[in-house]
């Protein structure tokens, strides 16, 4: 076995948070020394038009070491979102049937451009 295999298999305290399609592991794991780091898995499913589903994860690896700057960050990244924007979620991305509308400035313009004349067809005069 792998020395990494063997580092995962020594889980000590887990807990999971599910998050629509993504579920984020929070593991306490103990390295052959009996020391303890934490890992965060993001799990995020895929799937596909056949109906069948694949995961892709994405692992972060935290020592003791790093601890006290990682939260200290971690708590001033999230306080600046939810200062500056309020814990209310406000975007419709979240629902299954949303369709992302894209506006260019040129569409725009056109729209603009529409309200200030009136379309005349040659067979109208």
């Amino acid at each position: 076995m792998r020395e990494n295999d063997m580092l995962e298999k020594e889980e000590i305290f887990s807990k999971v948070l599910r998050a629509g399609r993504r579920t984020y592991f929070f593991d306490v794991r103990a390295t052959k020394a009996d020391d303890y780091y934490i890992t965060i898995t993001e799990s995020k499913k895929f799937t596909e038009e056949d109906g069948s589903f694949h995961f892709k994860k994405h692992k972060i690896y935290l020592y003791k070491e790093d601890f006290a700057a990682f939260s200290e960050i971690l708590e001033d990244m999230t306080s600046y979102v939810l200062n500056h924007k309020g814990e209310e979620v406000i975007s419709e991305r979240h629902q299954k049937d949303f369709k992302k509308e894209y506006f260019t400035e040129s569409v725009v313009q056109e729209s603009s451009a529409e309200k200030s004349y009136t379309d005349i067809d040659f067979d109208d005069i």
